[in-house]
């Protein structure tokens, strides 16, 4: 597996790898995972990238150079006996695994989790002339002739995004096969010009992380007492961390943690001293096993981010914990079992106020929520999902057999 971030960072991506790793390793498969790192690994199955030195945007080690991170996992390949290349983003390690794959003859499965136009949009400084430069430096080593972005969605419209969409739905139709978590990205990615066979797999939650949580009471708040609300995730705009704090703002009665780190931790460390009386902790980044501790305590997990995420790994911890999501973002209540969440009626701050009242005031919906997320939580499992990533992983290796049988140098 190669990835431009991974463990100790705290991400999405980073938690699914783990999974996959862990799930993969139990059925008797070896797993590598190729990444810069952020701190030195101890583990022979985890192999460094050369990466940049003073540069980590958002917090992550940033993979530098694509040539050299290329030469690193060619070497690597070759001295192991690997059957897929299983890439996980989209900036330079990914560029490389797919350099890397493409001089071995391997084949390439991809899993798209997110929306990177809406992220550089977000995290990058000045992305009309730095996706200009990433696009350009992308484009060296995977062509996008074959990527037409249609303009008229709504996701579309700036040339900024068209860029990041032209990028991705290239990436994608360079690999053999696609993985998207969820369908509503899925639609769009095809409706962008992917046309690469394509797999909806979900998400999962692997054994360990279930056995922390362990079997999970339903929760049940006092109506006399406060309601605990949990924020958890990437503190960077795309996230939309100031809808949750003016939420919590417009909401006494409540007490809200925030668990993540990134750009915008100063502004929302800021925005939580406004709020006074202890109402609204920021703990910054913590480990795992600190999120499902914290869940344990909690009443209610919020996500805030809009027209953004795929399908956040931390909404499935939240239902493996028994705890209620609301969600601003329609497209994430995909991931939801019937009746464990909430969407609120609207994307702002004054929507998911709204609907934080209600809970506040109604601890029968609650405890209603929390046992439907218990009643689903088998679904989040990430051995649920297993078998269908390994066929995954044979139908790509049948496919890139099948284009080397038919490529006519090869005759």
């Amino acid at each position: 597996m190669v990835t431009d971030y991974y463990l100790p960072t705290l991400g999405g991506v980073q938690t699914v790898i783990k999974a996959h790793r862990e799930m993969l390793e139990a059925a008797g498969h070896e797993v590598v995972v190729f990444t810069p790192l952020a701190a030195p690994s101890f583990d022979p199955q985890v192999v460094r990238l050369p990466s940049a030195r003073g540069f980590a945007p958002d917090g992550y080690p940033f993979t530098w150079t694509p040539g050299a991170a290329a030469r690193t996992l060619t070497a690597a390949l070759t001295a192991r006996d690997v059957d897929v290349v299983h890439v996980h983003t989209e900036m330079f390690a990914a560029l490389a695994g797919f350099e890397a794959a493409r001089a071995l003859g391997l084949p390439v499965v991809q899993t798209m989790h997110g929306r990177i136009d809406v992220y550089t949009r977000s995290v990058l400084p000045l992305p009309s002339i730095t996706t200009v430069l990433l696009a350009g430096l992308h484009r060296r080593y995977l062509s996008h002739d074959r990527a037409r972005i249609d303009g008229s969605a709504p996701y579309t419209r700036t040339r900024t995004a068209r860029r990041m969409w032209r990028l991705m739905v290239s990436q994608a139709n360079h690999a053999d096969h696609v993985i998207v978590p969820s369908a509503h990205f899925a639609r769009k990615l095809v409706a962008q010009g992917v046309d690469t066979p394509l797999t909806v797999l979900s998400n999962g939650i692997e054994a360990s992380v279930l056995d922390a949580v362990g079997d999970p009471t339903p929760r049940r708040s006092d109506a006399d007492g406060e309601l605990r609300v949990l924020w958890c995730g990437r503190l960077s705009p795309e996230k939309r961390p100031e809808v949750f704090t003016e939420a919590v703002r417009l909401t006494p009665g409540i007490r809200a943690d925030m668990l993540g780190d990134g750009v915008s931790r100063a502004a929302v460390a800021r925005a939580a001293s406004r709020i006074g009386d202890g109402r609204l902790v920021v703990h910054g980044g913590v480990p795992q096993s600190r999120v499902l501790e914290t869940m344990r305590s909690a009443h209610v997990l919020v996500s805030s981010s809009f027209d953004f995420d795929n399908q956040p790994m931390v909404i499935l911890e939240a239902i493996a914990s028994g705890l209620p999501v609301i969600v601003t973002d329609p497209d994430l209540a995909e991931a939801l079992p019937t009746g464990a969440g909430a969407v609120t009626p609207s994307p702002d701050a004054a929507g998911l106020a709204a609907v934080l009242h209600d809970l506040r005031d109604n601890s029968e919906r609650i405890t209603r929520m929390s046992l439907a997320a218990i009643a689903g939580r088998d679904g989040v499992a990430q051995s649920t999902h297993g078998e269908a990533l390994v066929d995954v992983y044979r139908a790509a290796v049948t496919r890139r057999s099948t284009r080397a049988t038919d490529d006519p140098r090869n005759r």
